[in-house]
């Protein structure tokens, strides 16, 4: 049996999934959902690797709107590493082994992207196992899942020499065509290319160091800054923006003597759209896959999901579709990469739709806006027990409170005040104030909010538990 206690598991959490909106989101992603199951994505991640690993081996790689939003609670148990801005998987993957470095160890790191489906732990587990071996030699070692299908969605990997349990990759191809495709799986020996790494860190830190100078020049910067004594994590804050944005296959793996690959059979899917959310879910006879709310008469291969409302589809052929509060997407099948194009369009907009649902995750609990219009705001707020909001002031807007369940502890201007049911309490423009729930369950009060600007963004925080 193999010794894990040199092991580091890196989970890569700071993606989008802007190919299953509505659902996922900016402040959202699909990561923290459950798309395939009754866990997220990211907690079935970790579960694969739990057996042999103990939470303080777990590094959580994310961005900081998910770490203080959907995220939050899930991400309490592990050590995490904020990405001040996006920069892809090859500057995310450097800082996480850079840290170990500066704390003077030199363990294995498993890289796993938080949003991939293995059903078969003990198969993937029996495939690190062999990576492993590699790893501990100096090698690059990634896993080619071999393929089902003549897919066009995944990049390949062309391995070298005899068949074996760890082979040389001869190279990289990047999502083929459909001939291509078809090519590449009569022939036999070229695999999907998963996005799971495992290798040292001291050995992906000079690989950088000589395929991407850029990377490893903002790497330097921040030991030295670390070298003389800020804190990590700031150290990162200050200079991750210089870093190059570019995938760790693009800029590393494809110029690498040192990468192999570890084939295998299990059955994987990086849920990277509304087609394999529709291929990974149980179906009927009629291959259509319903979740939520739904009545589908005479429909075939479809795939509908609610999540507030009922959608009644008759006589759908081929066709998703997916409702939320706020939002709902129509696609026929072999069509749903081009949600993209959605989310694009949604951004040249400034919609808000693209960035977050209407109701959103804090860490004290959650908001859900009622009802919005010029100059107003309805929401629905739930704070969990021992909750609390930051203190804040709003230059805009007033507020009013009304306590629906629970008991509330509001304070406006240092004057603290304990509101029941059905009592409420009005709170100034510009007055300095905090919500808080010091009881044992939740409350829940409505929030009215009126003035020239009822947007997120007019928020002036003077004190937050929460580092925000």
């Amino acid at each position: 049996m193999s010794d894990y206690s040199r092991l580091r598991v890196i989970v890569l959490a700071g993606g989008s999934g802007t190919r299953l909106w509505p659902l996922s989101r900016l402040q959202a992603p699909k990561q923290f959902l459950k798309l395939a199951g009754e866990e997220t994505l990211i907690e079935a991640t970790i579960r694969r690797v739990a057996p042999l690993v103990a939470p303080a081996q777990v590094l959580i790689v994310t961005s900081v709107e998910t770490a203080m939003g959907e995220g939050y609670r899930l991400l309490q148990p592990y050590e995490r590493l904020l990405e001040p801005v996006g920069r892809n998987t090859a500057p995310a993957i450097a800082i996480a082994a850079l840290r170990y470095r500066l704390e003077g160890i030199d363990p294995v790191m498993l890289v796993l992207p938080s949003d991939h489906l293995i059903r078969d732990h003990e198969a993937f587990r029996q495939a690190l196992a062999i990576a492993m071996v590699p790893a501990l030699e100096d090698k690059l070692v990634t896993f080619g899942i071999r393929p089902t299908s003549p897919a066009t969605g995944y990049g390949y990997i062309l391995a070298a020499g005899p068949p074996g349990p760890v082979r040389r990759v001869e190279r990289f191809v990047e999502k083929p065509d459909a001939a291509t495709a078809e090519a590449f799986v009569r022939e036999g020996s070229s695999l999907w290319n998963s996005g799971m790494f495992v290798w040292k860190a001291s050995v992906i830190l000079e690989e950088i160091r000589h395929a991407l100078p850029a990377l490893h020049a903002t790497l330097e910067a921040i030991g030295a800054d670390v070298g003389r004594g800020t804190p990590f994590q700031q150290a990162v804050d200050a200079r991750f923006a210089d870093a190059p944005s570019i995938s760790i296959d693009h800029g590393v793996l494809q110029r690498s003597e040192r990468i192999h690959v570890v084939p295998v059979d299990f059955e994987w899917s990086d849920v990277g759209s509304w087609d394999s959310v529709h291929d990974a879910a149980a179906k009927d006879a009629n291959h259509n896959a319903t979740q939520g709310n739904v009545v589908a008469l005479d429909c075939r291969n479809t795939y509908v999901r609610s999540e507030d409302r009922l959608v009644a589809a008759i006589g759908m052929d081929d066709v998703t579709i997916v409702e939320t509060p706020d939002a709902i997407l129509v696609t026929r099948r072999g069509q749903s990469q081009r949600v993209r194009e959605v989310v694009d369009e949604l951004a040249r907009r400034n919609a808000s739709e693209r960035i977050t649902h209407l109701t959103v995750r804090r860490p004290w609990g959650s908001y859900t806006v009622l009802q919005s219009g010029p100059g107003f705001k309805i929401k629905r707020i739930e704070v969990r027990a021992g909750g609390r909001l930051s203190l804040q002031s709003h230059k805009h807007r007033s507020e009013h409170w009304v306590v629906v369940a629970g008991v509330a502890t509001a304070t406006i201007d240092g004057r603290e005040s304990a509101l029941g049911r059905n009592q409420s309490i009005y709170v100034p423009i510009g007055s300095r104030h905090r919500l808080e729930n010091r009881g044992g369950e939740p409350l829940h009060i409505i929030e009215v909010q009126v003035g020239d600007r009822v947007d997120e963004d007019d928020i002036t925080r003077y004190e937050d538990i929460y580092g925000r």
